[in-house]
Parts: structure tokens; C-alpha cells; sequence
């Protein structure tokens, strides 16, 4: 009779193991908490329902966009156009969605589709996805000029009073948060077609073998990030109660930096929601912490990218002496 030999970790691996797979997130949890800290000492109204609503209102749909660039990054991919499709997002909402609703749902249905052909593209003639997404912004950027040249229009009134929402017990921003965290968790790390997704972008020679059409895993996490996307989108007009295509022309890199500094990777096969989460909340705390400070606006890009910098080179070190 043969005998089977399995090896057990020792405890020494798995502790590496468990450094360098949750290193990341611990990291954007530790200066997020440093963060928040230097934040309440210069402000300690934030310690209150009030100040934790006003603080953290800014980071909801900036979490619910970093979620979709995650799902985007797991295959391997980056969206570039993720600022100005959010920026969208707020013009339908605010120009079409109460006096042409059907028009506005017709509209964000041919974004899933756009973004189901982005893949398909990508995916079946090999062309980079930063090229085809960078040439979609400039769309998404066109499309919004000719809907609102200019900043304006009227939220539907449920979805400003969406942002009007304050239960007394908990900072209605935490809820959001939670949720967006939740979904992201669901769709990569929970469902089925979550492991398929980020073994396209680790192992897709694999994932052929197995008989999984590559083509509609590719075409699913672009429409799964497309409706995370929206969703950050009319959070956003629910806060302006306007529309504005260049409301969030930042979000594009702020979400890539938060999906790395919670762990992910650029070459793909990683979704960390909950770091995800953390690295977006960071930074957006970082642009209230140098409000605060009255740092000038021309130096506060900056220093945002210096401590984002920091927090990433702390990763790489944590990572080296895991291995």
C-alpha cells in the first residue's frame, strides 16, 4: 500500500504566509488610523455622528469607484476612464433622470454595453486596456460636454435626499461603505465567477484548460465594474444635486492608488475589497487632514502623493521580510 506524505506548514510559513498576504491592508489600516488621529487633534468635533458624516461623506463614492477599478485590476486591466464615466454618471442623473427617465435608464444600459465590447476588445484582439479605456474617457468627456456643457441641473428628489439620510446612531457614511465593501467581497471573493475573474489575470492559460471561455469572464468583470460605477456616479449626484462631467476627473488615478495601497497588484490575480476600501477611505481623509492644516492647494497634491509614497514603500519593506 502506498503511503501519502502531506506536508503540514509550520507555524513560521503560515505566519509569513498570513504577513504577506494581509501586510497590505494592515498597512492602509495603520495610516488611515494615523491619519484620523492627527485629524480629531486638530478638529475633535470629527469624534461625533455630525463630524464623521461631513468627514467621511467625500470617500463614499470614491469607494464605490476604487471597488470597480479592483475588479478591473484583478484580471490585469486599468480603467482609465473611471473619472470622467462617474463624471457621466452625475450628468445623466441630473439631465435626464427626472424629466426623461427611460432615456436616462437607456443610457446607463449602453454603458454595460460599451464596456461588455471594451472587453470582448481586449480581450480578443490583445489590444492594452489602458489605450482602449484612455480613448473611451475622452467619449465619456465628449458625451458629458454635449449633455451639460456646463455644470447644472436637478437631482431626482429621492436621490438627493439620499445624502440628506442621517440616522442618529451611526454616520450614514459608514453604511455606504460597509455596503460597497460588501459587494466588492460578494462579486470577487464570495461568488463563483469571482475566482474565475482573478485567475484571468494570474493564471487565464489555466483557466482555458478548464474549458471557461475567457472572453465572457473578461466581459463580466468589466460590466460588474461598470455597475459599481455607476453607483459611485449617482452617490456623487446625490451629494451636488447637479451634474457635472468633471466632478470626479480625479477619481481615475486616486482609485488606482487606492487599490494598490490596499494590496492589489498590477499584474492582476488580487482583490482585496476591505484594503481596497481602507486605501480609499486614506486617502480620502488625507485631502480633509491637509484641509485642515490650510495647506495650499498648489502643494496639496503633493503631499497626498508623498504620504501614499510612504505608505507603499512601508508595504514593500513589510512584504521583503515576510518572504
Amino acid at each position: 500500500m502506498t503511503q501519502t506524505t502531506v506536508l503540514v506548514p509550520s507555524s513560521k510559513e503560515r505566519l509569513r504566509a498570513g504577513a504577506r498576504n494581509g501586510s497590505p491592508a494592515l498597512l492602509a489600516l495603520v495610516a488611515l488610523v494615523g491619519i484620523f488621529i492627527l485629524t480629531v487633534v486638530l478638529q475633535p468635533g470629527v469624534l461625533s455622528v455630525p463630524g464623521l458624516t461631513l468627514t467621511l461623506m467625500s470617500s463614499v463614492p470614491l469607494v464605490f469607484a476604487a471597488q470597480a477599478q479592483m475588479i478591473i485590476m484583478s484580471v490585469g486591466d486599468i480603467d482609465l476612464g473611471v473619472g470622467y464615466l462617474v463624471g457621466l454618471v452625475t450628468v445623466i442623473a441630473a439631465r435626464l433622470l427626472t424629466e426623461h427617465p427611460v432615456l436616462a435608464v437607456l443610457s446607463v444600459l449602453a454603458v454595460f454595453a460599451v464596456y461588455a465590447v471594451i472587453a470582448a476588445v481586449v480581450q480578443r484582439r490583445g489590444v492594452p486596456s489602458i489605450i482602449v479605456t484612455l480613448g473611451m474617457s475622452f467619449v465619456w468627456l465628449g458625451i458629458g460636454l454635449s449633455l451639460s456643457p456646463t455644470p447644472g441641473g436637478t437631482t431626482p428628489g429621492w436621490l438627493a435626499a439620499l445624502s440628506q439620510w442621517r440616522p442618529s446612531w451611526i454616520p450614514a457614511p459608514v453604511l455606504f461603505i460597509v455596503v460597497a465593501t460588501l459587494l466588492g467581497w460578494v462579486l470577487t471573493r464570495r461568488a463563483k465567477f469571482g475566482t474565475r475573474i482573478r485567475a484571468l489575470g494570474s493564471q487565464a492559460a489555466t483557466l482555458e484548460k478548464a474549458g471557461v471561455s475567457l472572453v465572457a469572464t473578461r466581459v463580466l468583470a468589466y460590466v460588474l465594474a461598470a455597475v459599481m460605477m455607476v453607483f459611485a456616479g449617482l452617490l456623487l449626484a446625490s451629494q451636488t444635486w447637479s451634474g457635472d462631467i468633471n466632478a470626479a476627473s480625479e477619481f481615475t488615478l486616486m482609485t488606482i492608488a487606492a487599490v494598490i495601497l490596499g494590496g492589489g497588484s498590477f499584474s492582476g490575480g488580487r482583490a482585496l475589497p476591505i484594503g481596497t476600501t481602507l486605501g480609499a477611505i486614506t486617502l480620502g481623509m488625507i485631502t480633509v487632514l491637509l484641509s485642515l492644516i490650510n495647506l495650499p492647494s498648489s502643494l496639496q497634491s503633493a503631499a497626498q502623493g508623498a504620504i501614499v509614497l510612504a505608505v507603499l514603500a512601508g508595504r514593500i519593506i513589510t512584504e521583503r521580510l515576510a518572504r
